[in-house]
């Protein structure tokens, strides 16, 4: 199945969301820079190791704008690992990558460590209210952490470090060091926390893997890191990372190796996980509702989409009395939750 994605209306960040964010210290003092990085002089292509271009372009700035955005930019890096707001002189920048081709139009800041040439990125992005909700739903709801801070229209976000989905695709699978069972497993799980939490487009190039070591042999985990189509297509199938032919070897994978009742329970498990999240966070989870339940975040039409599709999915008129796409997703996450070992 082809899908394919028009271009995305971006939301400003809206009173109820900004309240929530300022109650969980998301809002901090970071200069609104996302339109001081379109200053740049000249864009250069970007390319690989082998010679391809990765879509991205290295953004050149005059002598005193550079000087201004480096201070900057450190600073922000600082406040965004320590919550200190502070210029560290053994951390230059080195490099501003700008990628005109995804919905954020996003930059990507590369900084250095002077003592150790070691290297780390961030990004900075249009503050756009359904990415915020999908990086706070992230944060909550699926078993990683992730860091961001919103000021004005400008969107901070860290770097999420693992081998790109299509990479890990490519050339990951056939080799002898890849456990196809376990790395299947992990597959079935990241499409069951991206349905329930109605995380969309989750195509190979906007995930990660994760590899970790483990004493006989390596674990994996596939991590999000595009959230600007959270809740805000009208089509089902745009929110299970399945039905993208770019998954199509890791649907292959799942079924070769994968009975359907061992995917059922490694389903029930990630179910069982994000229900115990649900109960610890709770306090916070009734914060964010309260936010996303009332706040526009998607076109109305697509509203009402997608709510006929997944009363059609989950074969109930439970969704028939949602009116956002904030209450789409909380009703999801409890239809589904309460599917487990059913």
């Amino acid at each position: 199945m082809s899908i394919a994605l028009k271009k995305k209306k971006f939301y400003p960040v809206g009173p109820n969301l900004l309240g929530y964010l300022g109650d969980y210290q998301r809002i901090l003092a970071v200069p609104p820079i996302y339109e001081e990085l379109h200053r740049f002089s000249e864009l250069y292509p970007l390319y690989d190791r082998e010679g391809h271009d990765t879509l991205w372009k290295v953004a050149h700035y005059d002598g005193s704008i550079r000087q201004e955005l480096s201070r900057q930019l450190i600073q922000i890096y600082s406040l965004l690992k320590t919550n200190e707001f502070r210029s560290r002189e053994h951390l230059i920048l080195e490099r501003v990558d700008f990628c005109d081709f995804g919905n954020s139009r996003p930059f990507r800041i590369r900084v250095v460590n002077q003592f150790n040439d070691n290297y780390d990125h961030f990004y900075v992005k249009i503050a756009d209210a359904s990415r915020i909700y999908g990086l706070e739903l992230e944060y909550v709801l699926s078993p990683n952490r992730i860091n961001y801070l919103v000021n004005g229209n400008t969107l901070i976000e860290e770097h999420v470090a693992g081998v790109p989905g299509d990479v890990f695709i490519q050339q990951h699978f056939d080799r002898p060091e890849t456990n196809p069972v376990r790395v299947a497993k992990e597959f079935v799980k990241f499409n069951e926390r991206s349905f329930i939490r109605l995380l969309g487009d989750m195509r190979s190039y906007n995930y990660v893997v994760d590899i970790t070591p483990d004493f006989e042999d390596a674990q994996y985990r596939v991590r999000a890191i595009d959230f600007d189509q959270q809740s805000y297509e009208g089509a089902k199938e745009m929110y299970l990372p399945q039905t993208f032919p770019e998954n199509q070897a890791v649907v292959e994978l799942c079924t070769a190796r994968l009975n359907y009742q061992t995917m059922r329970q490694y389903q029930d498990e990630e179910r069982t996980l994000i229900e115990r999240r649900c109960q610890i966070a709770r306090v916070r989870l009734d914060a964010l509702w309260t936010a996303m339940c009332n706040e526009e975040i998607a076109p109305e039409e697509h509203v009402l989409r997608l709510r006929e599709g997944l009363n059609h999915y989950h074969e109930t008129t439970a969704f028939s009395a949602c009116e956002t796409m904030g209450q789409l997703v909380r009703m999801n996450l409890d239809v589904s939750l309460a599917k487990t070992n059913t």
